[in-house]
């Protein structure tokens, strides 16, 4: 059973090449999978299939707007199995994969999501290193909320961009007192979010840029969020009394860049595609 490893700024994944949709990705093979100790170790998993192989499979319902049957779909899990909507590194990471392996030939088209089909173009794509623009679709603000982390409490903005985040811009925070919070588990109001919630904190804009941390719902805190980027780029920038811009997001794994005109996001940033395998059959049949 064929896979490849890969990250976008650190956020990495499991890729599994399955066309046809014939895998059975039930959430204790995807935990297994992602385990760090256990298994290989990642933050999600993406599934390479056409999106009309996940049709008939039962997988998915219908063809998510935007996609057609024969465009690849990333099928993506978080690391404790559950399904998630969107992940805008995993979207960078899918789109190097493919072209990289000859998958797609040209340097623009669509990957679908359970968030819709998103364009990307792809600007450079080697057997390792590749640089991926995707179009992330409209940003809804959803209204104020808080976190609370420590006791204390981070007022914040509800932002969809196909998942639900909550972007807490705090003007106290610098990128030393950031990279000291304790992120395990911060708390908000499940009324507000109530399938869970990817949690950012970041500083206000200094010099085009803001430094980032995030708590992904069904995973932890990791390196980066593509769509969290995106979520914070918006908060920031609402925070400074703008609606359109260019921010540069710094996490723990990297930088990207984000960019917002009439409420529609892009994002550009990097994908590094680390390794290539085989996994034990029979371990894989074990968990079932």
């Amino acid at each position: 059973m064929e896979f490849s490893k890969g990250h976008g700024t650190e956020n990495d994944f499991v890729i599994l090449p399955d066309p046809d949709a014939r895998l059975d990705l039930a959430p204790e093979r995807i935990a297994a999978l992602c385990d760090r100790r256990r298994g290989l170790g990642a933050d999600g998993v993406l599934r390479v299939a056409r999106t009309g192989a996940l049709v008939s499979a039962g997988v998915l319902p219908e063809l998510p707007e935007g996609t057609g049957a024969d465009d690849w779909f990333m099928d993506y899990r978080n690391a404790d199995g559950s399904i998630a909507e969107m992940c805008g590194n995993g979207v960078r990471v899918f789109a190097h994969y493919l072209t990289a392996h000859g998958l797609e030939t040209g340097r623009d088209f669509v990957v679908g999501s359970r968030a819709g089909g998103k364009p990307v173009q792809v600007h450079a794509s080697g057997p390792v290193f590749g640089d991926v623009t995707v179009d992330m679709g409209l940003v809804r603000h959803l209204g104020t909320s808080t976190a609370t982390l420590d006791g204390r409490f981070y007022s914040g903005i509800g932002i969809d961009v196909g998942n639900p985040h909550l972007a807490c811009v705090d003007p106290t925070l610098t990128e030393s007192s950031l990279a000291a919070l304790d992120l395990t588990a911060p708390g908000f109001d499940p009324g507000f979010f109530p399938q869970g919630v990817n949690i950012e904190f970041l500083t206000p804009i200094l010099s085009g840029a803001v430094h980032m941390r995030v708590h992904e719902r069904g995973v932890g805190e990791t390196r980066s969020c593509g769509t969290g980027t995106v979520a914070a780029a918006a908060a920031a920038l609402n925070y400074d009394g703008s609606e359109e811009g260019v921010v540069q997001v710094r996490v723990p794994g990297g930088s990207v860049e984000v960019r917002i005109e009439q409420g529609r996001a892009w994002l550009r940033g990097p994908s590094v595609l680390v390794a290539t395998g085989e996994l034990a059959g029979d371990w894989w049949a074990s968990l079932r």
